[in-house]
């Protein structure tokens, strides 16, 4: 297994390189899972299935935003103790993450199973494609714990600077998942049910793995004297970042279902086309904001030693790797996208495939703006700036979701898609600006890492936290 490493020292660039590359070939593989789910669903059983896993998919976004906020709300404060060598107060915030983490779990889970079928009918899922829908997402809330835990893990690993043991974990978990996939549909006939199942078993083999992991090299750091399990006061740190992430996820997932909802009611070739190519989509935002959390643990662990005139270097570093990424996947979309979404359909119609082709065309443009933002969010994240990023979020959603809703009804689906570039260039503006703003606030002074007060991590993070 690869070891911690200090994002403190060494060259901005190189370090983000060796860092974030292991981090992009992991989103890459996590979005196997669904991108698996999508292409047995389609190709092995139906269009009907497919509309019903990608119908399902928006909600079960939901559930993963919570995950997400954990993962990071973990990751950022875990990062600054590490780089501020505070390993006592580092396992307590391990420990007082998992705790946490479970509690929510637990919750989100009960909701889930009582609550989907209204969620479902909520979002106008038609008939003949509800049962899919229904006993899809009633699967996957069953494997909640085992996305929760293994986010949280990863959290960790990243915070001290090892993104390559939870690639290795997830690059054979998602793989053995195309498999299990084809497997319970093609030779179990298991239909929609083997699809999810297939991910609930291969999503538990890795989160248990990757727990294993962490404890064991968590048991390996040196702290003195021993760590408490839970603090109160860890957990208002963890959360201070973990809420508005939960919330920027959650939101931007309630937006998607709203649009989810307007999407159904042109009917289930629409449904899914927009299913196949929404998936590409996520692909590419994903990765990108995956390397943003990469950013975030840089800038985090800076801010916890005391060096943050390092994060500017790594910022500008972070926004070239971005870009190179942003462009090449930009020009497939664009020119390939009705092959890619053959990829996922068996004798799809005209209709479903020319929907998809018209949404990467529209949205791919703007993947280098976007890449943008989600840096400038990674270090807005890291250094706890975390109103500012919540107002930049938070525009994006609003007008996606009200342009998507105005625009739909004169230009049809076309207007839906439409709204996505809107929303994108306006909150690239507001984060690059507030990034700016930190900047030019915090550049004449070092910011020492605090020692004293217990469960703080620095004065900057005080200071960002209160703006």
């Amino acid at each position: 297994m690869a070891a911690n490493k200090d994002l403190t020292v060494g060259e901005p660039g190189a370090v983000l390189r060796r860092f974030c590359l292991p981090m992009f070939g992991s989103i890459f593989f996590q979005q196997l899972y669904n991108l698996a789910d999508s292409f047995v669903a389609g190709r092995l059983i139906s269009e009907d299935a497919l509309a019903a896993v990608g119908n399902s998919y928006e909600i079960t976004l939901i559930f993963i935003a919570f995950a997400f906020g954990c993962n990071i709300g973990c990751s950022v404060i875990v990062s600054q103790l590490f780089g501020a060598k505070r390993m006592r107060d580092m396992k307590t915030a391990v420990s007082t993450s998992l705790i946490s983490s479970g509690v929510l779990c637990a919750i989100l889970m009960t909701l889930g199973l009582t609550l989907g079928d209204q969620l479902l009918h909520l979002i106008h899922t038609p008939a003949h494609v509800f049962a899919d829908s229904s006993e899809y997402l009633r699967i996957y809330t069953l494997s909640l714990p085992f996305v929760f835990y293994y986010n949280t893990a990863t959290g960790i690993f990243s915070a001290m600077g090892d993104s390559k043991t939870p690639f290795y974990f997830l690059a054979a978990s998602s793989v053995t998942n195309i498999g299990a996939d084809i497997l319970f549909v093609s030779m179990f006939q298991m239909g929609v049910a083997g699809v999810a199942w297939a991910t609930l078993i291969c999503q538990g083999v890795s989160c248990i793995l990757a727990i294993f992991f962490v404890m064991r090299r968590l048991n390996a750091a040196a702290s003195g004297e021993k760590a408490p399990l839970f603090s109160g006061a860890m957990l208002k740190s963890i959360a201070s970042v973990a809420v508005p992430s939960i919330l920027q996820q959650s939101f931007i997932s309630v937006g998607n279902i709203i649009i989810q909802g307007v999407i159904n009611d042109f009917g289930s070739a629409t449904m899914a086309g927009y299913a196949a190519a929404v998936k590409l989509n996520n692909l590419m935002i994903s990765s990108l904001t995956t390397l943003g959390n990469g950013v975030s643990n840089y800038a985090a662990q800076n801010v916890g030693a005391g060096k943050p005139e390092r994060i500017h270097p790594g910022y500008r570093a972070a926004g070239k790797m971005v870009r190179l990424i942003s462009l090449p996947v930009s020009l497939l979309y664009f020119f390939a996208g009705g092959s890619l979404m053959l990829f996922f359909m068996h004798e799809p119609t005209d209709e479903a495939v020319q929907t998809g082709v018209t949404f990467l065309r529209i949205l791919s443009p703007f993947y280098v703006l976007i890449s943008i933002k989600l840096v400038s969010d990674g270090v807005l994240r890291g250094v706890k700036r975390m109103k500012q990023f919540m107002i930049a979020t938070f525009t994006d959603l609003t007008l996606r979701v009200v342009l998507a809703m105005v625009l739909s009804g004169v230009f049809g689906a076309v207007g839906i898609w439409s709204a996505w570039p809107i929303g994108w260039l306006i909150a690239t503006a507001l984060s690059v600006y507030f990034y700016y703003r930190y900047q030019a606030e915090t550049a004449p002074q070092q910011v020492p890492a605090v020692s004293c007060p217990a469960h703080t991590v620095s004065t900057e993070t005080a200071k960002g936290a209160s703006l």
